[in-house]
């Protein structure tokens, strides 16, 4: 869990340092989902993986990307510029995602390739690496 945590916590200091307001305020909203997944899990006497602070970076640039269409849809490129900055922000964070040939090259490897199985090991097993609808299209082009 530390890994990516340090990382944004690092970020935002810098952001506070260099008084980068877009970086800074994507980033403290960025750290309190994550203190609020970190409360949450540890009521469950769990910890808080790298894979679930990857989860909410993905969440975070999602949400980003619905609010810029909505902005470009009313003509506010000023607003739309600055989520399109925050989203970049972001996704310095992101590991690096599998490509297609990773994909399939993982696929091979399993010796029962029906959809269940294969979504499941890749969940397990590359959970925040890899996109599962990119999982699916390869699969489905098998």
């Amino acid at each position: 869990m530390k890994m990516i945590v340090e990382e944004i916590n690092k970020a935002n200091i810098e952001a506070l340092k260099n008084k980068d307001s877009i970086a800074k305020t994507i980033l403290s909203i960025v750290k309190n989902k994550i203190k609020l997944a970190e409360i949450d899990k540890r009521s469950k006497n769990e910890e808080l993986q790298d894979a679930d602070c990857v989860q909410i970076l993905q969440k975070t640039i999602k949400e980003l990307t619905e609010e810029k269409e909505n902005y470009v849809k009313v003509n506010n490129t000023i607003e739309a510029e600055n989520i399109e900055k925050q989203k970049h922000v972001l996704e310095k964070f992101l590991p690096k995602m599998m490509s297609s040939d990773e994909i399939l090259a993982e696929i091979k490897k399993l010796p029962d390739t029906t959809v269940p199985t294969v979504m499941r090991h890749f969940k397990a097993n590359f959970a925040g690496k890899v996109n599962m609808q990119d999982v699916n299209m390869v699969l489905k082009s098998l």
